[in-house]
């Protein structure tokens, strides 16, 4: 009788502590750029994670997600980014990193990632390489390369010949300078100047008069969204560049919906290649947008947005897919070769390179109802990032 009666208190306080370590909440490290001069990243990434928590509830797998959000600014330190990823791993003990505004941030933090055995959920950072710096990182983004050729293929087959390049000089910048010189080279076009400038205080005027006097048929610019860029645009215009007759393309960054409205009609007509717009026809972004405009209405959602709102859905499907277990090697298992309808369109994860796999599509901004929106016109399906190719 004492022994089945202490088999049967054993087996109720297993059963309670098995269902107090299910109960544990999800713990979610977010490390991005809260302020500083790219603030508007992390607030946007920071925007899409919390919308789809909101739309979706919060508890997936039996377990309830918790985040933890570190302030990494200015975003481009990584020191400042391995840091707090070992303070999360360490003190914090959360059990998945993600966010990751900008790629000395991706690249700081894999191997904390690595050793601790964490899996790695890059929502912005657009290196190609980002992905080969970890076995546990899985990006739901983009690649420079990946939305850079399009626009290349574009310029090629529509009567631009010679380009002048302009990018940040950084990971990205460089992935994007190789990928148009690749691709619009190999369409028979030619690169007849480059340059690469400070992501930081960069002065654009020079670079500006040596694009004219070099007298291309365009001019093609990566730089990281945001105040870069619309110094840039602003001046190209008043430089009188569009008058000299030189086109103006770029990839979506330069005219993604946080900044675009500080361009204003500088904007206009700017071609660029991206995979993302708030314009983008779909009942799924339609959803997106009406409660993104309904929980932030003084703000509009881009590319960021898109990625943070992805990349939980992403963390949500595989708990609810592992039953809540967080191991690392059965989380990025799990995500190799997920698919599902964005607001972006079709995505999936590529079980080869952890990398998206997504429609770019290429643009043009104009004035729709009165406000700036970057309209698709063309597109390519199920694209890899050719910097891995």
């Amino acid at each position: 009788m004492k022994l089945r009666n202490g088999i049967g208190i054993a087996a109720t306080l297993f059963t309670f502590a098995c269902g107090a370590l299910a109960a544990d909440p999800v713990k979610i490290g977010l490390i991005l750029p809260m302020t500083g001069p790219f603030a508007a990243y992390g607030k946007q990434i920071d925007h899409g994670v919390r919308l789809y928590l909101a739309k979706h509830g919060d508890t997936f797998g039996g377990r309830k997600i918790e985040l933890v959000v570190k302030d990494d600014a200015p975003g481009t330190a990584g020191d400042v980014s391995k840091r707090l990823a070992q303070e999360l791993v360490v003190k914090d003990k959360v059990d998945i990193l993600a966010g990751f505004g900008l790629t000395p941030s991706a690249f700081a933090v894999a191997p904390v990632a690595t050793e601790a055995k964490k899996p790695m959920v890059v929502m912005n950072a657009a290196t190609s390489a980002v992905t080969t710096k970890s076995n546990y990182i899985v990006r739901v983004s983009m690649t420079l390369p990946q939305i850079t050729a399009p626009v290349a293929t574009w310029a090629a087959k529509n009567g631009i010949k010679k380009v002048f390049t302009v990018v940040a000089d950084y990971g990205p910048g460089h992935d994007a300078e190789g990928q148009f010189k690749k691709t619009f080279v190999a369409g028979g076009g030619e690169i007849v100047g480059e340059v690469r400038v400070p992501v930081k205080n960069a002065d654009f005027a020079p670079y500006l008069q040596k694009v004219k006097d070099t007298r291309p048929d365009a001019v093609f610019v990566f730089l990281p969204a945001g105040e870069l860029g619309v110094s840039f645009v602003k001046g190209f215009r008043e430089r009188g560049l569009e008058q000299a007759g030189i086109k103006l393309i770029a990839t979506g960054d330069l005219t993604e919906e946080e900044s675009v409205d500080a361009h204003g009609d500088a904007a206009v007509g700017v071609i660029n290649s991206f995979h993302y717009a708030e314009a983008h026809a779909s009942p799924e972004n339609k959803a997106f947008t009406e409660a993104y405009a309904k929980a932030y209405p003084s703000d509009r959602p881009n590319f960021m947005a898109v990625a943070g709102y992805d990349g939980m859905h992403l963390i949500a499907e595989v708990l609810a897919k592992t039953g809540g277990s967080v191991d690392a090697d059965k989380f990025v298992d799990t995500a190799k070769g997920m698919k599902w309808m964005s607001p972006r369109g079709p995505i999936s994860i590529d079980p080869a390179t952890r990398d998206i796999v997504q429609t770019v599509y290429v643009r043009k901004v104009q004035r729709v109802g009165g406000k700036l929106q970057n309209v698709e016109f063309d597109h390519i399906d199920e694209f890899k990032d050719p910097g891995k190719q």
